[in-house]
């Protein structure tokens, strides 16, 4: 007979009451207005997956998707509407800066009331201290009142108690995004050692890069239903596949009058098999594909591809004259095609498609594409420039990359 999961969710969902029109106290007092109108939101509905001890999954979907719903249940912090919540064993949840701190005690003293509310003994907390306080590294400070501390040492010092308490579930927000990177690489380190002791660990975070490195399994929440559970590639194309649809109705960009002379139409992403994708390997040959549809005659048109980061910085951008002699008659329908190497550090990534007649957009932009580009795992920033060491030295000649 197998082991019980350490998480498991039957047909969850959780409503909240959304009121539409709160009315003003002077309203109140006037009378003006006699009730006010609620209608029933359902951040989350429908969700069913157990999770296995020592199983680190990711949770990730865009904002107000009802993630961090999911994992306010998982922590107890809030009751589902309908359906069952069972986690099993002692539960530590990172669900938002200096949650469970108090402002006016020192670090010191939060320590230990965070630690007992997560089950240890004061002895347990005593035989853990000096190894909390070395982790967060923020000795100087752990005799001063918490509200003189930054996010980044709320995190510091709430994820060294957390994680030190040995818990059988971690259950993790986007609050290590607040630390700084070495930090975070240290959170890492310490979650996978947890994962390899048996800590079930659930990650909910926009960090896709961390998702890949922790999670083989990864769930992809979206409008409030759980859309995709299982391995993390896939997930991450879904998710960005997720995106563009959202997208669609509010991305493109308006062309006035006369300019509007095109449209880009059937835009997608293909990898080298031909296939539509949404992750990709650095430097793996790739290509966008539209059709070009002229309502009428267009003098010199081009077509231009842009690619941005995820924080919007310019990546690339080029444009080139499409292949007509004279200015395309209304109707006409070209295939276009334009193949690129992304040669980019792990992370996500957008491609925009655009039309030009002169300085002028001559068709709406469709809406961009996302992508997820797995690179090697070492390369920070954006390009992957392919760096290669070579060391000299009294046993002879040494290469890497």
């Amino acid at each position: 007979m197998s082991a019980p999961s350490a998480i498991s969710l039957e047909g969850v969902g959780k409503r909240f009451t959304k009121y539409e029109d709160t009315p003003m106290l002077v309203s109140r007092v006037l009378q003006l207005r006699n009730r006010t109108r609620r209608s029933s939101l359902w951040a989350l509905r429908g969700a069913s997956f157990e999770v296995t001890r020592g199983e680190c999954i990711g949770v990730i979907g865009r904002n107000g998707s009802g993630k961090s719903t999911l994992l306010q249940m998982l922590a107890g912090v809030t009751a589902p509407t309908e359906g069952r919540v069972t986690v099993r064993g002692r539960v530590a949840p990172l669900i938002s800066v200096g949650v469970g701190f108090h402002p006016e005690l020192t670090g010191r003293e939060n320590v230990y009331v965070n630690a007992t509310i997560l089950g240890l003994t004061r002895e347990e907390v005593d035989a853990r201290f000096e190894e909390i306080v070395e982790f967060s590294e923020i000795g100087d400070f752990i005799d001063t009142p918490v509200k003189f501390y930054s996010s980044g040492m709320f995190v510091r010092l709430g994820f060294s108690v957390s994680v030190l308490a040995e818990p059988d579930v971690l259950l993790i927000d986007e609050v290590l995004a607040v630390g700084d990177l070495a930090f975070q690489m240290k959170c890492f380190g310490r979650m996978e050692e947890l994962r390899a002791a048996g800590t079930t660990i659930v990650i909910v975070t926009h960090n896709l890069n961390a998702v890949r490195r922790l999670c083989e399994r990864t769930l992809v929440v979206h409008q409030g239903e759980i859309r995709h559970d299982g391995g993390t590639l896939e997930a991450l194309s879904t998710y960005h596949e997720l995106i563009g649809e959202l997208d669609e109705t509010t991305s493109s960009a308006p062309v006035g009058g006369s300019l509007q002379t095109a449209d880009i139409l059937d835009v997608d992403l293909v990898g080298e098999d031909g296939q539509p994708t949404r992750h990709v390997d650095a430097g793996e040959r790739v290509a966008v594909e539209a059709t070009v549809r002229f309502r009428r005659p267009v003098l010199e048109p081009r077509v231009s591809l842009t690619i941005s980061s995820e924080g919007g910085t310019h990546v690339y951008g080029e444009h080139w004259p499409l292949p007509s002699g004279q200015p395309p008659n209304p109707a006409t329908e070209l295939k276009v095609r334009i193949a690129f190497q992304p040669v980019l550090a792990t992370g996500s990534y957008t491609v925009n498609l655009g039309l030009a007649s002169g300085k002028e957009d001559a068709a709406p932009r469709p809406a961009p594409l996302f992508f997820f580009v797995t690179g090697r795992p070492l390369v920070r920033g954006i390009a992957d420039l392919g760096g290669e060491v070579t060391i000299d030295d009294e046993r002879g000649g040494f290469a890497g990359s």
